[in-house]
């Protein structure tokens, strides 16, 4: 909730300081300045790239805000890390009490991750030295990992045992009893139910690296992955066969998807004969067809692209039929008492106005085939960014699934900015017409 509601201060802000303060700045001339009245005509609305931008910007400050980035940015508050003393109260069963201090080092949970200029990887660092201290309970020192958790065996150095009557009856100077916690500014210290200390260091409102990790570590795994590579492939190999799996799947798709949608348009045989199929193979998601993709095709390279294909191939089906039932009838009649033929009628009348369904249909198809790739790669490969993402979860590798999803992200953004130029650049009568 934290996270959506700076996300909305970000935009509503943002916006009245644009609005306000930088509209001068940011207003261009053109035909929408033009207009008397713009709310509701879809045409005057365009894109804001000041706000696009603002918007990327927003994102990457929330992903450095809640991480330990070492990112020079504002952050939330952060875990703590450092020495904590704090006292415990042991009574005798005669009633006898003496209190003694624990001094927890807290360490980076990921130091054993981090290497020196020498090459060398970090080590866990050794408790503080303290004096054991007079009566029968002595001081300890532990060492606990930020975000991590400590049971305290207070009694290993004391005089005398829990098992010798000896009992934990305060923390800090609060009477506490099992099962109960006393916050400081540092962490919290509790008894189990059975009377046990525990320390929990404080984690402030960053989150650990096992679940987000900074942006400058998915940037050096980003380099790793290119250089060495992650389960016998590198980066660019994955992504290769991925890609090539997603384009192949999307081809066949619209190769066999987009006649049949013609055929059903143009002919009531045609609807009828296929209209039952498309709707009843429509809603089943792609990845309830694995089992079946693995029994008729085996586990190789060809399942792949067959669950790929049938990803795409009802929506173009759709896509195409939608296509020709858009067709304004008017246009249909005016070729005919110019004298066009049937083939004419389809060439220059249907086709041409069916185009732009068509590569609407084409870019949802590409997005829902990005996001079968992931289902696509469980089918026992070795190789795609799906089955290193799968991978790298077994493992708990998470800079490794963001980096494959930033991946996947930004291919698709590529492909949906492609297909919108290519869709511009062969449909130029869309929208005028």
């Amino acid at each position: 909730m934290l996270v959506l509601g700076l996300y909305v201060v970000a935009f509503f802000g943002t916006y009245l300081i644009s609005s306000r303060l930088l509209k001068s700045f940011f207003e261009r001339e053109g035909f929408n300045s033009l207009k008397t009245v713009t709310f509701g005509d879809e045409s005057a609305v365009k894109a804001n790239r000041v706000a696009s931008v603002i918007s990327v910007i927003t994102v990457f400050w929330l992903w450095v805000a809640f991480t330990n980035s070492v990112i020079p940015l504002p952050k939330l508050p952060g875990p703590f890390s450092g020495d904590v003393t704090f006292t415990y109260t042991a009574q005798l069963e005669d009633g006898t009490t003496d209190d003694a201090e624990v001094t927890m080092r807290v360490y980076r949970e990921d130091i054993q991750q981090t290497v020196d200029a020498d090459g060398n990887p970090g080590q866990e660092p050794e408790p503080a030295a303290v004096e054991p201290g007079d009566g029968f309970a002595k001081n300890d020192s532990l060492t606990v990992a930020r975000y991590g958790f400590k049971v305290i065996n207070v009694w290993k150095n004391d005089e005398v045992s829990k098992k010798e009557g000896s009992t934990v009856v305060a923390l800090n100077g609060i009477a506490v009893g099992p099962g109960e916690a006393v916050e400081i500014p540092e962490g919290t210290i509790s008894l189990t139910d059975k009377g046990t200390p525990t320390f929990a260091p404080a984690t402030g409102l960053r989150m650990a690296r096992l679940y987000l990790p900074a942006p400058e570590i998915v940037l050096s795994r980003f380099v790793w992955l290119n250089q060495e590579g992650y389960q016998g492939y590198t980066l660019l190999e994955h992504t290769r066969f991925s890609l090539q799996r997603v384009l192949l799947g999307f081809l066949f798709g619209a190769l066999v998807g987009i006649p049949i949608g013609y055929a059903m348009g143009l002919t009531s045989w045609s609807r009828g004969w296929f209209d039952p199929i498309v709707e009843f193979m429509r809603p089943i998601p792609p990845l309830a067809l694995i089992p079946l993709i693995i029994i008729w095709f085996g586990i190789g390279e060809l399942g792949k692209v067959v669950l790929l294909f049938l990803a795409a191939l009802w929506i173009m089906i759709i896509a195409a039929r939608s296509g020709v039932s858009g067709v304004a009838i008017s246009k249909v009649h005016a070729a005919y008492s110019l004298g066009a033929s049937k083939w004419q009628i389809l060439s220059r009348v249907i086709v041409p106005n069916s185009l732009p369904d068509i590569f609407t249909g084409a870019r949802v198809a590409m997005g829902v085939c990005w996001g079968t790739v992931v289902a696509a790669e469980l089918v026992a490969a070795n190789v795609g960014l799906g089955k290193m993402i799968v991978t790298a979860s077994k493992f708990q590798q998470t800079d490794i699934i963001i980096v494959g999803i930033i991946v996947i992200g930004i291919i698709g953004f590529m492909i949906e900015v492609g297909m919108r130029a290519l869709e511009n650049w062969l449909i130029p009568w869309k929208g005028k017409v």
